[in-house]
């Protein structure tokens, strides 16, 4: 009895409307369980510390097992705000930031404009010169300019003393112990920027050059009017990493050489991240640091990606 006005409506034509109509109710699901394993990690790792760090940034906890984290409400933010500690250490990265452009983007880009015409043994020597830094793990590079740079016994001192220039403390003078952190940092980035520089500059398309070449264009008019506007994504690309990631980079060799000093003069946001963190035990300032400085880079972030459709020249 009620196979008859089914059969009337299940036409070839019908059929095909309902196997479509399946059809799209399944589509959409399949993107969802490819992307969720990734999504899932994100979530873990990413976004429930972050959203947990937010929720520790107003309580105070001494990170004891058996301790209550207890609620405080802003108190955290307003202490932190009118520390001198912070401001000294917010202010020492810009600082970091600053020292590392030159070396991170400025240097790296000449030396791979005025290299990219090298062949032969000495193409190979100047990469392997340029590109050793990189491979050096950091608490190695630590020890090593440690040694280098001692007051009593290093390299660099007894090479002054022999041009008869007194020692140097490069790490126990305050107005110098920042800048030898920030050299320390640059030294291991310079390989990276430069090899980036290097493999977008020889992405240029060698009928540009070759056609100001026969125009009469001097090589530093092939730089400026070709080279760095074609260069300009990676240019933006290397100081919005510099900017965003330089002074965390820098935190291996504060701890390892400088512990934050002397004076404090080599710290920096992250270090006293991690001070407030694990070794005061005070998680709700940590937190709360964390969360400040989430909130001030997140924000230079979206700054440069505005930027980033407004100065830059893609050759498209």
């Amino acid at each position: 009895m009620t196979d008859a006005p089914l059969q009337a409506t299940l036409s070839p034509l019908g059929l095909q409307r309902r196997a479509r109509h399946f059809a799209n109710l399944r589509l959409p699901i399949a993107p969802w369980l490819y992307l969720a394993p990734t999504l899932c990690i994100l979530f873990v790792w990413i976004y429930w510390p972050l959203l947990r760090s937010i929720e520790l940034s107003f309580t105070e906890w001494n990170m004891l097992p058996t301790a209550t984290p207890r609620p405080v409400g802003l108190q955290n933010y307003r202490n932190l705000l009118e520390l001198p500690e912070l401001q000294q250490a917010a202010m020492n990265t810009v600082w970091y930031v600053v020292g590392l452009l030159p070396l991170s983007v400025v240097i790296p880009l000449f030396v791979a404009i005025l290299t990219q015409n090298l062949r032969g043994p000495m193409r190979n020597l100047y990469r392997s010169l340029i590109f050793v830094p990189m491979i050096v793990p950091p608490i190695v590079a630590a020890v090593l300019w440690r040694w280098l740079l001692n007051r009593d016994y290093g390299l660099v001192n007894l090479g002054l003393s022999t041009l008869g220039i007194d020692p140097v403390s490069f790490f126990a003078d305050p107005d110098l112990a920042l800048w030898t952190m920030v050299w320390i940092t640059g030294w291991k980035l310079m390989g990276f920027s430069t090899l980036l520089f290097s493999a977008a500059n020889s992405t240029i398309d060698p009928g540009y050059l070759e056609a100001a070449r026969m125009d009469g264009a001097t090589e530093w008019q092939i730089t400026r009017d070709i080279r760095l506007p074609l260069l300009s994504p990676m240019i933006l690309l290397l100081i919005m990493m510099t900017v965003l990631f330089g002074a965390q980079w820098s935190f291996v060799y504060i701890n390892a050489i400088t512990d934050g000093g002397p004076l404090g003069s080599t710290s920096n946001i992250f270090f006293l991240m991690w001070k407030y963190g694990f070794q005061t035990f005070s998680a709700g300032w940590s937190a709360t640091a964390g969360v400040m400085t989430f909130i001030t880079f997140g924000v230079l972030a979206l700054v440069f990606q505005a930027l980033s459709r407004k100065v830059t020249f893609h050759d498209d």
